[in-house]
């Protein structure tokens, strides 16, 4: 199978297409017994899933256990920083799977669960029962691994904001109160971590923002990689956008983090100190906490499935999802997980039916903005293959390096659009 850039982008903005995403070969026929899916986490994975079930069959009973009212993307928060969203238009509830979709959403958290019961125990104390379980529980972050950084240090001085919300927040009030000629020091993580060009789309983004505010201002990225995400595409873009404003170091170079001194807001890397005004740190990253107290995570922090399925290897008749399952060839992003969570659903209507789950293709895209007109991309198509998830070469691409600006426009605009569309499709 191969797809060219074009009719791949027309596919993102058309929205859902049944066939990129394996749920082709699912009748309408109902179960004779009501089955019971439960969902854990709103996210893109978890919601999607929740949402094709009840398409798929109307008759299951899917319910989605989620603690918060509304779900804040990682995805556009980057946006918020730049000045171009506000964290009202990255905030999105459940009250349409909820009320058109027929999906029981219970605004808890799940702290247990039992695989042997199939139960579910939430902090209320209230236990759920089901045939089968979705786990979509997004990251978990190593604050261990940097000396001097911890979970209240993030909160509260040096947010990694890798979880959009409070610390989105945060980061964006330091932005605005950073001096002009002040220093943003920038630190990503080691692979793997949720949403690989995500860090350097949001250097372009403060750059944009600094550019236009306090232009004697630099930001410094301390990277723990040699190599990183569409480097070519954005390292063309500062040069053009904002020269002698971002300055990149590799791991090798001065960039690996080894510790941080809150107090005189101090990176400490293996060639010496970095102060910075707004300091950037995003921690290395593990699946979420309940996949750890499930079982379902291995000794790298990461949760092995069967890619027909997404079914765990470590516990059956739970599926993991999303940023915290090993996918194969594909990244940790908002997009992966919601193409993951459509073949989940498609592979539980056919396991509870007794049938095995047909061989699905997914699909992932990354947008990135480098400026408001200035829009970057990669894509690719998956398959199964004996070596699991691998992606189909020639399928899907990267913006050339030697686009034009209207090509680099269009990507912006597409951005934009996939955006929208892969919000409506799983909230709306």
């Amino acid at each position: 199978m191969s797809i060219s850039r074009r009719d791949f982008n027309k596919l993102l903005l058309a929205g859902t297409a049944g066939s990129a995403f394996g749920l082709f070969g699912i009748s309408n026929t109902a179960f004779a017994a009501r089955k019971r899916v439960v969902v854990i986490g709103g996210g893109f994975g978890g919601a999607a899933t929740a949402k094709y079930l009840k398409k798929l069959d109307p008759t299951l009973s899917v319910t989605l256990i989620e603690p918060k009212a509304a779900f804040v993307t990682c995805p556009f928060s980057n946006w918020v920083l730049g000045g171009l969203k506000t964290m009202k238009d990255i905030t999105h509830t459940y009250t349409a799977l909820r009320n058109q979709y027929g999906v029981n959403v219970i605004a808890d958290r799940a702290v247990a669960i039992d695989p042997v019961k199939n139960s579910v125990k939430l902090s209320s104390g209230k236990v759920i029962g089901y045939d089968r379980l979705v786990v979509s529980p997004g990251i978990d972050f190593k604050y261990d691994e940097i000396a001097g950084y911890s979970k209240k240090i993030a909160d509260s001085s040096m947010p990694h904001a890798w979880q959009a919300g409070p610390q989105t927040v945060l980061l964006h009030k330091q932005l605005q109160a950073m001096k002009n000629g002040g220093t943003v020091v920038l630190c990503p993580p080691g692979n793997p971590f949720r949403c690989p060009p995500g860090p350097y789309e949001r250097a372009s983004l403060i750059a944009y923002y600094l550019k236009r505010h306090k232009p004697k201002s630099k930001i410094v990225i301390l990277d723990a990689k040699e190599k990183f995400s569409k480097q070519g595409l954005f390292t063309k873009g500062w040069e053009r956008l904002y020269p002698g404003m971002i300055e990149w170091r590799s791991s090798t170079g001065g960039g690996k983090v080894v510790g941080v001194d809150a107090k005189t807001m101090t990176v400490e890397t293996e060639l010496g100190a970095v102060k910075g005004e707004v300091i950037n740190l995003i921690p290395s990253q593990k699946a979420g906490k309940i996949a750890f107290e499930a079982g379902l995570a291995n000794e790298k922090g990461w949760c092995p499935i069967d890619p027909a399925s997404f079914e765990s290897t470590m516990h059956k008749g739970i599926h993991v999802i999303g940023d915290s399952c090993i996918a194969g060839a594909m990244p940790k992003s908002g997009f992966a997980a919601s193409s993951q969570g459509k073949v989940t659903a498609a592979a539980i209507v056919n396991l509870l039916r007794g049938q095995e789950p047909i061989s699905p293709s997914l699909v992932n895209t990354c947008y990135s903005l480098v400026g408001p007109n200035y829009g970057v991309s990669v894509a690719g198509v998956y398959r199964l293959s004996e070596a699991g998830i691998v992606e189909i070469p020639g399928s899907g691409g990267l913006t050339p390096v030697d686009a034009t600006d209207d090509q680099l426009e269009q990507e912006a605009l597409f951005a934009d659009g996939w955006y929208t569309n892969i919000c409506k499709d799983i909230w709306g």
